[in-house]
């Protein structure tokens, strides 16, 4: 019976999301959070005030994606209002006429970087537009889009989906990273073939093949690079894998290196008029983003230290409430929330939303010299792509903390009834739940702050690899981008396309079964 009423709430959440006249995730969320709160209080008979606590502690754990989201969504605004969007798409028109390498330039390594940088569905939302202003039917773009955008999710956001989805669990540095490693070891194996599947979803099989060479250059270009980064770091390797990638794809078209002679050479005189002083001004967002966070992410410069100093500049008792901190660097500390074993912390200046993201949209402002109302606009629009986004996640944290808490909590019961059937042939279909998690969230960072425990705990009862079951749900995280809801209906709105959400998931659906195949075989081999 505790199986069952702990399985039950996230159960219907699927059940809510994927009916035939499916609710949204910001009306589901705080809906199946509001019944996870009662059944901790009514049936379990869980301490109230611990069970408050965690609530507090959710909605306040959701500002960390909030703010990164939030300053993605801002900083590609501007781009789009200050013409920095305009000139590299005009760019990117003149680099190549081969289909196929502008497919794998922008659909491919383009995406593959502004994933490591931003995440959270704002790769297909940048290409797509691109893609279909160069000439591409946007229905097939949206497929494209959708299935290119699975491989570097695992390390989105500066690999937010990693060191925030999963560092939930407690897990130390050594451990991340070894999660890290492998599951860009399953992504780069799954590389070989995905991109394949979204080129022909665009492009027929005969004019792939006459490519073929350019696109495994293109793979390999992003996916070698992304594994060695792996090896020593879980937040760049899909920025940096990315900016290589894209940067190699870019000088192999020109080249027309591994691509047929038809169309490689032939840059369109619109592409022709951007110099490369209008070029690097166009793309100081996306090299100013990058630098931004190497600076502070690496530990010689020192930047790194004084942006995570948590040590007290300020201390306010809230009296019964919390226990308040604050430090020089704006990191803000919770603690003893309603006097329970509950404790918060916001990295304010360190986690990537503030810097980079809304300080290099204020020097995008200057530098471009954007007027006042184009600034006002650009805040109100990210403001609007962000209401319903801000619900979502405030349910989402608040629902994954109350399963989470407890010494028998809701998750420890679940792992242990799914152990109980699967045995241990679990690992070949961990990935599964973890895509599942992404397809009604609508995000990798909510699948695995969801589903992580669930499967740690299925790995602890059976004996199995934790690294790897992790590993696993961390790629099945990814590739539920393909079928994510959110991320297919936001494609359709952004290309004007109606009603043909059905039609995509129907193409988008095999890609992501070929992909847990891959997972599968590394749950073997790994």
């Amino acid at each position: 019976m505790d199986l069952i009423v702990s399985i039950a709430p996230i159960i219907l959440l699927i059940f809510l999301m994927t009916k035939k006249s499916s609710m949204p995730s910001h009306v589901a969320m705080p809906l199946v959070a509001a019944l996870v709160y009662a059944i901790k209080l009514v049936y379990f008979g869980e301490n109230a005030n611990l069970v408050n606590a965690t609530v507090v502690n959710g909605l306040l754990t959701a500002l960390t994606p909030i703010l990164i989201v939030w300053g993605a969504i801002f900083m590609f605004k501007t781009m789009e209002h200050s013409g920095a969007m305009a000139m590299v798409s005009q760019w990117l028109n003149g680099v190549s006429a081969n289909p196929v390498a502008q497919l794998m330039i922008i659909g491919w390594a383009f995406s593959f970087m502004i994933e490591g940088a931003s995440g959270f569905g704002t790769p297909a939302a940048l290409a797509a537009p691109i893609l279909v202003g160069l000439g591409f039917p946007a229905l097939k773009v949206a497929v494209l889009a959708l299935i290119m955008n699975s491989v570097p999710v695992s390390f989105g956001a500066v690999g937010t989906p990693l060191w925030f989805g999963l560092g939930q669990l407690n897990l130390s540095d050594a451990e991340l990273l070894a999660i890290g490693f492998q599951t860009a070891l399953v992504h780069a194996a799954a590389a070989l073939v995905i991109p394949i599947i979204a080129l022909l979803s665009v492009v027929g099989w005969r004019e792939v093949r006459r490519n073929l060479l350019f696109v495994y250059l293109s793979i390999l270009a992003c996916t070698v690079p992304y594994v060695l980064l792996a090896l020593y770091n879980y937040e760049f390797p899909a920025l940096l894998a990315g900016m290589i990638g894209f940067a190699v794809s870019i000088v192999l078209a020109r080249n027309g290196v591994g691509l047929s002679r038809a169309g490689t050479a032939t840059p369109t005189p619109s592409g022709a008029r951007i110099s490369t002083g209008q070029l690097v001004k166009a793309l100081f967002p996306l090299w100013a983003t990058v630098l931004l966070l190497l600076v502070t992410r690496i530990e010689p410069i020192g930047l790194q230290a004084f942006l995570t100093d948590a040590t007290p500049a300020l201390q306010v008792s809230l009296g019964t409430f919390a226990e308040f901190s604050t430090s020089w660097s704006l990191v803000l500390v919770l603690d003893r929330i309603f006097e329970a074993d509950s404790r918060w912390v916001l990295q304010a200046l360190y986690v990537p939303a503030i810097i980079p993201f809304f300080v290099v949209s204020a020097m995008t402002f200057a530098l471009f010299r954007v007027r006042g109302s184009v600034i006002i606009r650009v805040a109100a629009e990210s403001y609007g792509r962000m209401v319903n986004t801000i619900i979502a996640l405030l349910a989402a944290l608040v629902l994954v903390s109350l399963l989470m808490v407890g010494e028998e909590s809701m998750v420890i019961r679940i792992g242990q009834g799914f152990a109980s059937v699967t045995g241990p042939h679990w690992q070949y279909v961990a990935a599964l739940l973890g895509a599942l998690g992404t397809f009604f969230s609508g995000s990798a960072t909510i699948s695995n702050l969801t589903f992580g425990a669930i499967q740690d705990s299925i790995a602890t009862d059976l004996g199995l690899d934790r690294i790897l079951v992790l590993s696993l749900q961390s790629v099945g995280a990814a590739m539920g981008n393909m079928v994510s809801i959110n991320n297919v209906v936001a494609v359709c709105s952004i290309l004007g396309i109606a009603n043909k959400e059905g039609a995509i998931l129907k193409k988008t659906f095999p890609p992501m079964i070929v992909y847990a195949v891959f997972a599968g075989a590394a749950g073997l081999l790994l």
